[in-house]
């Protein structure tokens, strides 16, 4: 949800469209600043989540940072980034911080694995009483984007020591244009077969439903609407009836409106309510 108003806003938004999870930036995706949090808001933010009973509430990390990079000021700008965000999240009494691994740009896949790893470790080594935790989400793997095999994770995972407090985040969109067959049976098992056994099941925090404009393997990360892409419903029908994912939070990242900026107050997005309505119908309906 939108943050335009203020962090508090996001969770009106929330509420009005009937969320029961939601997902924010604590801060524009597209900058390096971040404007300090006033405590007021920072209390209202945290009082409307208890009020509304919306759970579990979780950030998502600006695009800019690239703790891979090859770059030693390009990372040390990234790692200090990140390292503001997971405070901020902190805070403001979220459960996790998503982020995208990162790309290794001039380096070599093997060292930008090895960098996330351990820039992880030595930021959750200086925030040993945090609660928020890092969730690494699987990629499309774009150019030199880290995070779309399975392996990739697994290798960050071990860099890092295999902390407890970092988790993943798988995405639909991503998983089909990274060559994960999502839509056929034998796909749908197999893909969560290798997850268990590469990663772990137990690794997995949360989902991002999002069909996708782009085919299996086309390593191109394009958000579609539910249904509307080449993932269509079955998938998802499968996902929300999966008795493993029950308990999992399910987040949209489908697109918006396109609206004028004088209606974008508004709480409930058009596009958000069909999609989350095509969702719940696909609930038990099997």
């Amino acid at each position: 949800m939108s943050i335009a108003g203020g962090l508090p806003r996001a969770v009106d938004r929330a509420q009005a469209s009937r969320c029961e999870a939601l997902q924010i930036f604590t801060k524009s995706a597209g900058q390096w600043r971040a404007r300090e949090l006033p405590g007021d808001e920072v209390a209202l933010f945290r009082r409307r989540v208890e009020e509304t009973g919306i759970h579990p509430v979780v950030a998502h990390n600006s695009y800019l940072i690239n703790v891979a990079a090859a770059v030693p000021a390009l990372r040390g700008q990234s790692i200090a980034a990140l390292g503001e965000e997971l405070d901020r999240a902190e805070l403001l009494g979220l459960d996790a911080l998503i982020m995208h691994p990162g790309s290794y740009t001039t380096g070599t896949e093997r060292d930008g694995l090895r960098a996330i790893g351990h820039a992880l470790a030595g930021l959750l080594k200086l925030r040993r009483r945090h609660r928020v935790k890092i969730l690494l989400e699987h990629t499309a793997g774009q150019g030199t984007n880290l995070g779309h095999r399975f392996e990739h994770l697994a290798a960050i995972l071990e860099h890092a020591g295999g902390s407890s407090r970092i988790g993943v985040c798988l995405d639909t969109c991503h998983l089909l244009t990274a060559g994960y067959d999502l839509c056929s049976d034998a796909g749908y098992g197999d893909t969560f077969r290798d997850f268990d056994r590469i990663v772990g099941l137990d690794r997995l925090r949360v989902f991002h439903l999002n069909d996708s404009k782009k085919p299996c393997g086309s390593r191109i990360d394009r958000h579609e609407h539910i249904g509307k892409g080449c993932l269509g419903l079955e998938p998802f029908r499968k996902l929300l009836n999966d008795p493993r994912f029950s308990n999992l939070p399910m987040l949209l990242e489908t697109p918006k409106r396109d609206m004028p900026a004088l209606n974008r107050q508004r709480d409930v997005d058009p596009w958000d309510a069909r999609n989350l309505r095509t969702l719940r119908r696909l609930i038990r309906a099997v």
